[in-house]
């Protein structure tokens, strides 16, 4: 995905910064974000990121709990563009509610205060994953002719508090910190207006705002969970304007003077340097103060720390004995669905013939899904001129969102039975040294909300992976009502997990075994689904799909 210039940002250490008409530094060029392409992916995207300099410190890096060996960054780079392949862990609890929201940091300080620059050293040296750097820029407010000519030539004062749209910032926050989906403005400063197209940000575990009214507005500091004020001496952030609007701008020193005393000089003392009160650590010199920045990060790190939380073996010990839901639907056990099982089941089964039986019973599991789906009356008129009485799915689109990798082999079926199908992906993972599962991908369709969703996965164990699947989707706004959960075995476990969370998802599977093993494994089972159908041999402690990656 080509990297455009949004003000929104998922970063990776060190990645440069965005850049405003008011902002902080001069290397503010490129930058990473999450972003909706024109096929709605919400990957993790970014730009790569420059070395340190020899002479630069480095902060104290995150404390582990756990002891680990040598470690490769968790980068994947391209030549255009650097994944993050650490993954999310929960941010929900075994109800399936949210449990624990991002946590903000607040950037407050003058125009060109170093402001970018201390987010990118607290980004550095944080070294977690799925961070997200959202600038107030983002947020001027759309002007009118009037002030799109008094912009043009110098004469708006884009330093005050009216020139944004805090009633949207705020809106967007808040959502933001309780882990939603959002999306966010892109301003154009060439045409001081907004663009067309928004960005689409989600899954943040810590979200850094920063702007010069950071601290401005009464309901945006109660989601400020630390308030820094970068302290930068005015002559350097007069320097640090000179030299970047000339030399990244094309401006002339007269109108960079008049527009600072007439407008920047005064909003900086009526409204920004009052609220240094209101700031919980206060850093002088902007991101050269390696000390301050250290004790921010330790802070971060213990605050992170207290909210992590338990999925997988709270999962696989809860709700034993129960009866099976009433949302479950399991496929008829006719001779010929018992036979195909039989084959898949058998280890000794060669994997074409595991390859061809799966797809049948993926077909007919389709099928019987489909079933599930609300349908209106309609009349249509036949060839010979009569009229038919039948049914027709009611306004809604069906979208699939398979969770990779053993989920995406159920795609063909769909689309074999549903033209012209959208399509997403989910990967989720689990993390060796915790043993919960991690979120390390997803690309969605735009506007999945008002679609039905077939959410796809080989085998469901403990039902980690389909519980985090099921709440990506409900951040981006689809109604529970709306997902049909599909796999082609469950274990009981993973279906009380699902029913319990979720009571409102549609689960469907073509069998239900009772056990989970030690391992977490389904008893008897399929084996490792993806490595049989895929022809691949993964070490024991590999997993991926529902069934491994559960175990």
């Amino acid at each position: 995905m080509e990297l455009e210039e949004p003000s929104v940002s998922i970063r990776t250490p060190g990645e440069n910064p965005p850049e405003h008409p008011a902002e902080d530094s001069p290397e503010a060029d490129r930058r990473g974000f999450r972003s909706d392409s024109s096929s709605g992916d919400d990957s993790l995207d970014g730009s790569p990121q420059p070395p340190l300099s020899p002479s630069t410190p480095r902060l104290s890096p995150r404390k582990r709990s756990r002891a680990q060996g040598p470690a490769e960054p968790p980068l994947l780079r391209t030549d255009k563009r650097t994944i993050y392949t650490a993954g999310r862990p929960p941010w929900y609890n075994v109800s399936g509610t949210s449990f624990k929201e991002a946590f903000v940091i607040g950037l407050c300080g003058g125009s060109a205060s170093g402001k970018t620059t201390v987010a990118n050293r607290i980004i550095e040296a944080l070294d977690v994953p799925w961070v997200v750097l959202l600038s107030m820029d983002s947020f001027y407010k759309v002007l009118n002719p009037e002030e799109q000519t008094l912009a043009s030539k110098n004469e708006y004062n884009f330093d005050h508090p009216d020139a944004f749209d805090f009633e949207l910032l705020v809106s967007v926050l808040r959502k933001l910190k309780k882990g939603k989906s959002i999306k966010v403005p892109v301003y154009d400063y060439s045409c001081h207006c907004r663009r067309k197209e928004w960005k689409t940000v989600y899954g943040a575990n810590v979200v850094i705002f920063e702007g010069i009214l950071a601290f401005a507005n009464k309901e945006l500091l109660k989601l400020l969970d630390m308030k820094v004020f970068v302290d930068t001496d005015s002559d350097i952030r007069l320097v640090r304007r000179l030299k970047r609007d000339i030399c990244q701008r094309g401006r002339d020193i007269n109108g960079i003077i008049k527009q600072y005393n007439t407008f920047v000089k005064p909003a900086f003392e009526q409204y920004i340097e009052p609220t240094v009160q209101l700031a919980d650590i206060v850093v002088p010199r902007g991101g050269e103060n390696f000390v301050a920045l250290d004790l921010i990060v330790q802070h971060v790190h213990s605050q992170l720390e207290k909210r992590e939380i338990t999925v997988r073996s709270a999962l696989a010990s809860a709700h034993q004995g129960q009866p099976l839901p009433l949302t479950l639907s399991v496929l008829n056990p006719s001779p010929q669905v018992l036979g195909m099982h039989t084959i898949i089941r058998n280890k000794e089964t060669s994997r074409d013939e595991f390859i061809f039986y799966s797809k049948r019973l993926m077909r007919l599991l389709i099928e019987h899904a489909l079933s599930f789906l609300p349908l209106k009356s309609v009349s249509v008129e036949t060839p010979q001129g009569g009229v038919y009485e039948g049914k027709r799915l009611g306004g809604k689109q069906i979208t699939g969102v398979s969770i990779l990798r053993a989920g995406e082999t159920m795609e063909q079926a769909l689309r074999a039975v549903c033209k012209d199908i959208r399509l997403g992906k989910i990967l989720i993972q689990t993390n060796h040294s915790t043993g919960e599962p991690e979120l390390h991908y997803l690309r969605l369709p735009r506007d999945i909300s008002e679609d039905y969703v077939i959410l796809m996965d080989s085998t469901v164990s403990t039902g980690a992976a389909a519980l985090m699947a099921i709440r990506v989707l409900l951040d981006h706004d689809v109604p529970e009502d709306q997902i049909f959960l599909l796999s082609l075995l469950m274990a009981e476990t993973g279906v009380h997990s699902v029913a319990y969370a979720f009571p409102r998802v549609r689960i469907i599977s073509t069998a239900v075994d009772k056990e989970v093993n030690e391992r977490f494994h389904i008893v008897p089972g399929i084996g490792n689904f993806g490595d049989r159908y895929f022809g691949t041999d993964a070490p024991s402690d590999v997993c991926e799909s529902d069934e491994a990656m559960d175990c």
